[in-house]
């Protein structure tokens, strides 16, 4: 297909967010005697998936600390859902198994969760989380686990089934979608700030509105639209941040242990929920008992067909490279610079058969194949999603986004004029207002 020169909706990435964006507000314009899908078109540099979505774990989760946060995950869990079947999706429930250094955050959001109506178990004690674990798994043995919250909505989805599907429902609709198509730029009105064009290495595409959904890439989108590198953020005590780098790079650790995911069933042969534990239990060697941590460690999860045995991950790593200089291309597996290594094997497969007994000894099948990526991460590494130049809608997820499948809906709305009480916490202007998320005691950036 050729490139248009003119398209009313252009979105930039065709990875979760461009493409439920596509999806959704396809539907909106046609809802509202608008137009339709046809006015839409997403272009990605790559292909479908070819970004974060395509190499995401999938985990589907409600478990958040933070309030905007875990009201914002009970829309998309809806939207997952929806269509579990074209989504590629498994609701097989998640579990956030934490220490008591933890506990107190988990209540609260378990009672948090009852207050909206999002279905889930809270078992406290260290004796009590033990026995409601082994009525799950018969070899659990994780020590110093002192609360368990068992969300019996969520679960996870299959990255690219999922994203192929959704394209599926934005073509039917009418969208165009264009691969091989790389942003080089954007053409200003003059004397203004709305952007009237998006240059490519293709060619110029003058539009009313664009859509950014760039994933990893977010920065250089950002750095084109000559938004600032750095910002002054006010914290929760009033104290103001000067010159905060907007986005900093974190290294994503997963892999995958190559065993015959059915190994991981119940106990009453079913598929297990995801499983998420944090521990601050010194962690050792499984190959020969040396100490590997005495920190707070974390790991996540799940048999999985199509990654071919249990799949799941770590903690990340905070980039210390100076965010103008990380090459994010190639990206992923291909990454020379971002792929786990046995560092990372050895920790993730020794953390397994600290949990449950069925995974001692199995290190040698962890698959030795590229893995990991890296994610863009704003100042407080929660999403921004708001309006820049007039007309440029950032989805900027913080690598949130895949399990956030329904911020396109959201998006899509308020593109029409709807404005959106969930997506309101994730502004900009929180930096400026002092209106941060507050601060959870998991290891992870993003919990």
């Amino acid at each position: 297909m050729a490139l248009p020169s003119q398209a009313n909706y252009v979105i930039i990435g065709a990875g979760i967010h461009g493409l439920s964006s596509a999806y959704h507000l396809a539907l909106e314009l046609k809802q509202h005697g608008r137009g339709g899908g046809e006015d839409i078109l997403v272009i990605d540099k790559t292909s479908i998936g070819a970004g974060a979505s395509g190499i995401a774990c999938g985990v589907v989760r409600n478990n958040y600390f933070q309030p905007a946060m875990r009201e914002l995950m009970a829309q998309c869990v809806d939207v997952w859902e929806s269509d579990p079947q074209a989504y590629s999706y498994h609701p097989v429930g998640y579990m956030q198994i934490s220490p008591e250094s933890m506990r107190a955050n988990i209540a609260s959001i378990a009672e948090q969760q009852e207050q909206i109506g999002y279905e889930s178990v809270f078992i406290e004690g260290e004796k009590q989380s033990a026995d409601y674990m082994k009525t799950i798994f018969h070899d659990w043995q994780a020590q110093g686990i002192t609360s368990v919250l068992h969300e019996k909505r969520g679960g996870y989805a299959n990255n690219l089934k999922s994203l192929y599907g959704l394209a599926s429902k934005a073509e039917a609709q009418g969208v165009r979608i264009l691969t091989g198509i790389t942003v080089t730029g954007f053409k200003m009105a003059n004397g203004a700030t709305a952007v009237t064009a998006v240059e490519t290495d293709r060619g110029r595409i003058e539009c009313e509105y664009i859509v950014v959904a760039a994933g990893p890439w977010v920065k250089s989108i950002w750095d084109m639209l000559e938004l600032p590198k750095a910002i002054d953020v006010k914290g929760n005590d009033g104290t103001i941040h000067r010159d905060v780098p907007m986005w900093v790079f974190w290294s994503l650790q997963e892999g995958t242990l190559g065993i015959d995911p059915t190994l991981q069933k119940t106990n009453d042969g079913e598929f297990p929920p995801v499983v998420h534990v944090d521990s601050d239990v010194p962690l050792y060697s499984d190959v020969d008992g040396s100490l590997i941590t005495d920190q707070m460690w974390g790991i996540y999860y799940k048999p999985d067909f199509n990654f071919g045995g249990i799949q799941g991950g770590a903690a990340p790593f905070k980039v210390e490279t100076n965010p103008d200089d990380v090459a994010v291309d190639p990206y992923g597996p291909a990454s020379p610079d971002f792929v786990v290594g046995d560092d990372f094997a050895h920790m993730w497969c020794s953390a397994l058969a600290h949990c449950q007994k069925r995974f001692q000894g199995q290190i040698p099948k962890y698959k030795n194949e590229p893995s990991g990526g890296i994610g863009a991460f704003t100042p407080d590494s929660f999403p921004v999603f708001d309006v820049f130049r007039e007309n440029c809608y950032m989805i900027a997820d913080s690598n949130h986004g895949y399990k956030m499948i329904g911020v396109g809906q959201l998006v899509a709305s308020e593109i029409c004029g709807a404005r959106s009480t969930l997506l309101q916490p994730f502004r900009f202007s929180r930096y400026a207002e002092g209106k941060l998320h507050p601060v959870s005691n998991s290891p992870f950036p993003w919990s």
